[in-house]
C-alpha cells in the first residue's frame, strides 16, 4: 500500500496569497515551482481502522516528470521518476519494479504535482472548504477507470500542507507535509536509479 499509495503523491510549498482559495494556490503552485525537497508524514486507513504503520520519509522533485520519494521509517522504499520511467524499489524484499511513466502516472496524485500545468484536463476541481486550519480542494478523475476516487490538496497560508487520497480499494492515505523549500538546485543523481545487485527486478510494459 505504500508504494501504491504514492504514485501517491507528493507534495510542496507554493508562494500565493494568504487569502487565496485552494485551486488558486494550487495553480500559483503550478506556475512558480519548478523544483522542490521536503519532508512528509503518511498515515493509510480502511474506514476507522490504520491499515499500514505511520510512515515518514523525504522527497525532491523537478518539474515535469522527475521526482523521487523516500520511505525512510518503519520500512525503506523508494520511487524515483526519471522522466520516462518510475521505479520502486522495496529494499527489505530487495524487489524493484519498473514501469512507463505514461502507463504510471496519468490521473494520479503525482501527475497533479509532478506533471505539467493541465491537471485540469484530467480532473474535475472545485473548492472543498475549510477544515483545522487548512484550505481545501478536491480533484476528481476525470477517467472512469482509475484506482483513485477523490484527491484533496490542502494550503495553509499559501504553502502547501497536506493532501488526502481516496482509492478504489477503500483506503485513505493521508498526507503532511514539512521543511519544504521551493526551487532549490537539486542534483540530477537523485533521479537516477540503479538497481542494486541481487535484486528482483520486474519490468512491466
Amino acid at each position: 500500500m505504500l508504494l501504491r499509495g504514492l504514485i501517491l503523491a507528493v507534495g510542496l510549498a507554493a508562494a500565493a496569497p494568504s487569502q487565496a482559495s485552494a485551486v488558486a494556490a494550487l495553480r500559483e503552485f503550478l506556475s512558480q515551482t519548478k523544483s522542490a525537497r521536503g519532508e512528509f508524514t503518511q498515515q493509510v486507513t480502511r474506514g476507522t481502522t490504520q491499515a499500514a504503520p505511520p510512515s515518514s520519509g523525504s522527497f525532491a522533485f523537478e518539474r515535469p516528470g522527475r521526482f523521487r520519494w523516500a520511505y525512510l521509517k518503519p520500512y525503506e522504499q523508494v520511487l524515483v521518476a526519471d522522466g520516462e520511467r518510475l521505479y520502486m524499489f522495496d529494499k527489505d524484499l530487495n524487489q524493484l519494479t519498473i514501469r512507463r511513466i505514461a502507463a504510471a502516472l496519468p490521473a494520479s496524485p503525482a501527475s497533479i504535482l509532478f506533471g505539467g500545468n493541465e491537471f485540469e484536463r484530467d480532473f474535475t476541481v472545485a473548492e472543498a472548504g475549510a477544515r483545522d486550519g487548512i484550505e481545501w480542494l478536491a480533484a476528481t478523475p476525470r477517467a472512469k477507470e482509475t484506482q483513485y476516487e477523490k484527491i484533496e490538496i490542502g494550503f495553509r497560508n499559501g504553502q502547501l500542507a497536506a493532501m488526502v487520497i481516496a482509492d478504489s480499494f477503500g483506503q485513505v492515505s493521508r498526507l503532511a507535509f514539512s521543511r519544504i523549500e521551493r526551487n532549490p538546485k537539486l542534483d540530477a543523481a537523485l533521479f537516477r536509479f540503479v538497481a542494486p545487485a541481487g535484486a528482483d527486478v520486474i519490468e512491466e510494459r
